[in-house]
């Protein structure tokens, strides 16, 4: 017999929340959702029962400190088509069949942590300090000028990054940066 998920919606959009609150019970057996409208209902209330958690960018940013040792168990709702399947996201403009879709995948990934470092291709330290401007929204040359070093030696760093992580979107990668402690809230401005 199949153990009971248990799930934490935490979005303040209603329409959200009843939407994704519907697929999960209409669509998964063995499941048993909890709604929060805010991250500060979900802390009042408990929250280490929870199997997964459901959230958006901004309360994620916000609360790095909670999300991040649960990053493996944390679902991202983005506004973007997610370029790389083994992140937990799910994209608010998807069709249904293919939100069903990723929530399975999601929901039966043997993996402890689904996301793109797995893949043993480390990022070197200038590779990090790039990623780093990109998410803080810099641009080529103004990496390029931080970093003292050549324009073209930018774009070979974030061929080499989105390569390497298989993400080719600036939100892919600053949930990647967010996800494994690269940057911090207070980095990014919401």
């Amino acid at each position: 017999m199949q153990r009971t998920k248990q799930i934490a919606i935490i979005l303040t959009d209603t329409l959200q929340c009843i939407g994704l609150q519907s697929m999960l019970t209409d669509y998964f057996e063995s499941v048993e959702v909890a709604v929060f409208p805010s991250f500060a209902v979900f802390m009042a209330e408990g929250n280490e029962q929870f199997d997964y958690y459901f959230t958006d960018s901004a309360t994620f940013v916000l609360n790095t400190g909670f999300f991040l040792p649960r990053k493996s168990k944390t679902v991202l709702l983005i506004q973007e088509i997610a370029d790389n399947d083994s992140i937990h996201s799910l994209s608010i403009h998807s069709s249904p069949e293919t939100i069903i879709k990723q929530l399975r995948i999601i929901f039966t990934s043997e993996s402890s942590n689904p996301l793109p470092a797995d893949t043993g291709k480390e990022l070197s330290i200038r590779e990090k300090d790039v990623l780093h401007l990109i998410v803080k929204g810099s641009t080529n040359k103004e990496i390029a000028d931080k970093l003292n070093i050549s324009l073209n030696t930018v774009l070979t760093h974030r061929k080499n990054i989105t390569t390497k992580l298989g993400i080719k979107t600036v939100s892919g990668l600053t949930y990647y940066a967010l996800m494994n402690g690269f940057l911090s809230a207070d980095d990014i401005d919401i």
